[in-house]
């Protein structure tokens, strides 16, 4: 494997070549490129055209939708607030969460909020619902291929990511020809969940940390998802799957006076699922580095403070 480019992986190849490129690519990098998703284009377009509409949008208008309290896991969170672990100057971003709706009543309705929605741009509620669920089928068509190449039957995520708290982010990166203090777009950081969907990562910028050190740019072909491990795949792996330091760069020369927008899906366990490292993923030389049990939720929540989402 070229160590220096990531490889392109198509989703409708045989099953089994597919786990071992998947699991190749990971290992190497903690990131891959899938093309043959089967994401209807004219679906993507339209949310893409409503994700700029919506950032268009006034100021004032769009703190309507900010909700307290919430560590941004629903509706719009503010320019300037994220902050990669560590950092000393926050992100240049502004983005808004799609997460899943569950039933009235249902056992982990306290740790997902309901969805809010805008008044306008038009269609966005229909839109985002849609590919929301078409990136969970995805993501789980994905996640059943990871299962293989760790040696588990390839539904063993199934019952994991059932009502997982998974948050679909329309991202705005709003031009930055002068940005101060050494902020940068999105600060290097690793993300939290099980493996991270991302749609609009042709506009350049994406950077992953090479295991030798070196900073690799991502550069899918149209349309193709960009797939990376999360922390908490690492963790339930034991760092088999490593999760990948990664950032958003700013542009240079005419990018710079350009906005740039993503769409990264975060798929995340159910919030009550208990983290208990695969015993395949233990050996004497790679002793287990969690043996204490947490719930995703609680895992999730530590993270969010420590990004500066959460109080």
């Amino acid at each position: 494997m070229d160590l220096q480019t990531l490889p392109v992986l198509s989703l409708a190849d045989a099953p089994a070549s597919l786990s071992r490129d998947l699991g190749e690519s990971f290992q190497t990098f903690g990131f891959a490129m899938v093309k043959d998703h089967g994401l209807d284009p004219d679906l993507v377009a339209r949310a893409w055209d409503l994700t700029a509409q919506f950032f268009a949008l006034p100021e004032e208008e769009k703190r309507r939708y900010a909700i307290p309290g919430q560590g941004g896991a629903r509706g719009y969170t503010p320019f300037g607030t994220e902050i990669a672990k560590g950092a000393k100057a926050h992100d240049l971003k502004e983005f808004w969460h799609v997460g899943r709706d569950l039933p009235a009543g249902h056992p982990l309705s306290d740790s997902m909020p309901p969805n809010v929605w805008p008044d306008r741009p038009e269609g966005f509620r229909a839109t985002f619902e849609e590919l929301y669920a078409e990136l969970d089928r995805v993501g789980a068509t994905i996640l059943s291929r990871i299962a293989t190449w760790l040696k588990l039957d390839e539904h063993w995520f199934d019952p994991a990511i059932e009502d997982g708290n998974s948050v679909l982010r329309l991202l705005h990166y709003p031009p930055v020809p002068n940005a101060e203090g050494g902020a940068i777009r999105a600060g290097a950081h690793e993300d939290i969940n099980l493996i991270t969907l991302l749609l609009g990562a042709e506009e350049a910028g994406l950077e992953l940390l090479s295991r030798e050190g070196k900073w690799l740019a991502v550069d899918p072909p149209e349309g193709a998802l960009v797939v990376n491990i999360g922390d908490m795949l690492q963790r339930l792996t034991n760092h088999v799957l490593p999760s990948t330091t990664h950032r958003v760069r700013n542009p240079e020369g005419p990018r710079a006076a350009h906005s740039r927008y993503s769409m990264p899906f975060f798929l995340h366990l159910r919030s009550d699922f208990p983290f208990v490292t695969l015993p395949q993923c233990i050996t004497a030389e790679r002793p287990d580095r969690y043996p204490v049990s947490i719930t995703a939720d609680d895992y999730l929540q530590e993270r969010l403070r420590e990004i500066g989402l959460k109080m």
